[in-house]
């Protein structure tokens, strides 16, 4: 099985479309010692295969669009948050605090980025905020085990993570867990009528295959945030909700908010709000630690009791099951539980993915589950869930992912995927563009997702956090 027919798998897609893929290899693309770039395309091709089968559906299309996946369009958009440029500005990425730290017996990768993170870091190791608290960081942890510190901080509702190695990560509970689920869980949550959807114009205009779907996005930082802006580029209506508590980066926010519109509210003041827009949504995708939602009643059960036929994607960095089922969680951190980081790094120092991978290619898979369940409701109908994890895709990705497969095995009677090799990946000047936007003028990464007739960039650039009504289009 190749990876884009393993991803295609896991989404529930009917293998009889993949010959509809074409596939441009570009050697030098996300270059790594881990499979990264057939990864991020078997993702990408998932979702775009996926747009391209509900936009045949509600168009009438007597064949789906063919799709193709360029290596240079997803190596580029793969790393969209390096690339972009506000007033010509470089956007910000890692804090300070945000690295790998010497511990008394190896390494231990934390992560702050987020004012409340660095707090809880910094009171778990006994560290004062100030300007010397690299340095004081530094020498609390060269005192602790590593294993000590990921402890010492996940108590105090932090997050820093051990550096293991694979056969370490495989070694522990929550591995085998993690492995024993499907790269993405989805299933159906009762039988209850879906919103029908409307036809849409198959000729003439770009295709937009999610066009009048309503999502609430309650996501953040990347991989959520990736798959809601991919369902903005097909023609949803995103509306991203979050705490006027807490503030985005702006950046960040600024990266992944194409498409979209941003408002805030508070889940329990602003109850009958949101109440209001779930009311009328047809998916709710969140991205928070397994289980804190549910005190505000938005369980995937529970969403679906109140709004029947809703789509509900739960997004987790480890899985919501196993001893690490309720742990915070970033890209870094599993790439460095899970081996990942050992693998690409060296006797001297741990290393990194050439991007975030785990977090970009669990948000194209996420957005294929969705936009692949839609297409189910409107032969079914049913309440649904989706659930995928970043620590199941770095399972794939240390031990599933085949760094030679080029899309080439063939399909049945439907003959080979089409593949072709162009020129070395470059730099990613053909796949960015410009827009004036109310954040300032926006250099950024488009979107890898393309099929014959579909769009080619989003509706519309990212707004200011939060500066928008809550309310549908």
């Amino acid at each position: 099985m190749t990876d884009i027919e393993f991803a295609w798998s896991a989404v529930g897609g009917d293998p009889a479309l993949l010959p509809r893929v074409s596939t441009v290899v570009r050697e030098g693309a996300l270059q790594g010692r881990l499979p990264v770039r057939e990864l991020a395309r078997a993702c990408v091709g998932a979702c775009a295969l996926a747009a391209a089968e509900l936009g045949a559906r509600r168009a009438g299309l007597a064949e789906v669009p063919g799709v193709w996946v360029d290596d240079g369009a997803v190596a580029t958009a793969f790393v969209s948050e390096r690339h972009l440029l506000v007033d010509g500005r470089a956007s910000a990425t890692f804090a300070p605090l945000s690295r790998f730290w010497r511990t008394a017996d190896g390494w231990v990768r934390t992560h702050a980025n987020y004012p409340h993170h660095r707090a809880r870091l910094l009171g778990a190791l006994g560290v004062p905020e100030g300007t010397g608290a690299v340095a004081s960081v530094e020498c609390a942890l060269a005192e602790r085990s590593a294993l000590e510190a990921e402890e010492a901080v996940y108590a105090a509702g932090g997050l820093a993570v051990a550096l293991r190695t694979p056969e370490e990560w495989a070694a522990q509970e929550q591995a085998a867990a993690v492995a024993g689920r499907p790269l993405v869980e989805r299933g159906r949550l009762d039988s209850a009528h879906a919103r029908v959807l409307a036809p849409i114009d198959g000729d003439g205009a770009p295709l937009l295959p999610a066009a009048g779907l309503r999502v609430l996005d309650l996501t953040r930082v990347i991989a959520g945030p990736v798959a809601t802006r991919t369902l903005a580029l097909l023609g949803a209506d995103v509306l991203r909700v979050d705490s006027p508590r807490l503030p985005e980066l702006p950046d960040q926010h600024a990266d992944t908010g194409f498409g979209k519109r941003s408002t805030t509210l508070d889940l329990v003041a602003d109850r009958r709000l949101f109440e209001e827009l779930l009311a009328a949504a047809d998916v709710v995708v969140t991205g928070y630690r397994p289980g804190a939602l549910d005190r505000f009643g938005l369980s995937a059960e529970a969403l679906a009791e109140r709004r029947p036929g809703v789509i509900v994607a739960q997004l987790s960095a480890w899985g919501a099951y196993g001893p690490w089922g309720q742990r915070r969680g970033f890209d870094s951190l599993v790439q460095a539980a899970t081996g990942i980081a050992a693998v690409e790094g060296s006797a001297e120092r741990p290393g990194a993915l050439p991007a975030q991978a785990l977090d970009h290619g669990t948000g194209y898979l996420l957005a294929a589950a969705v936009l692949r369940a839609v297409t189910e409701q409107s032969y079914e109908g049913g309440s649904r869930f989706i659930r995928p994890a970043l620590a199941r895709t770095a399972e794939w990705l240390v031990n599933g992912v085949a760094a030679s497969d080029t899309g080439q095995a063939s399909y049945g009677e439907a003959g080979p995927c089409p593949t072709e090799e162009a020129a070395p990946y470059d730099g990613p000047g053909s796949w960015l563009s410009e827009t004036d936007s109310a954040l300032g003028r926006l250099r950024y990464a488009r979107s890898p997702v393309a099929f014959d007739g579909g769009p080619v960039d989003w509706a519309r650039p990212p707004g200011p956090w939060g500066a928008d009504a809550p309310g549908w289009i």
